[in-house]
């Protein structure tokens, strides 16, 4: 199910204008869906995630979990093209 919305992000390393992007596709339903959950490696991030799975695999989702190698920089390119490869929604972690 698609909606027209635009989020709007903030780039904080120009400090210029807002980007507008448009939103992704939401899956309709998790059943059956592989969800992909993202550690971005910040302390407490995985407790985050570990309670968030349990409750995906409670209404029916594939869970497959990843991390970042550390979160000062982005994914590397290969791990993004893995989670986009093999799921149907991914959830990024960030807690400290």
């Amino acid at each position: 199910m698609s909606e027209n919305r635009t989020t709007i992000v903030l780039d904080p390393t120009t400090g210029k204008e807002a980007a507008g992007f448009p939103g992704a596709d939401r899956v309709a339903s998790i059943e059956g869906k592989t969800v992909g959950l993202l550690d971005i490696t910040k302390p407490r991030g995985d407790v985050f995630l570990d309670r968030l799975e349990e409750l995906l695999v409670e209404r029916g989702a594939n869970v497959t979990r990843y991390a970042k190698p550390t979160f000062t920089k982005p994914a590397p390119v290969d791990l993004r093209h893995e989670i986009a490869a093999n799921c149907d929604a991914v959830i990024e972690a960030l807690a400290d």
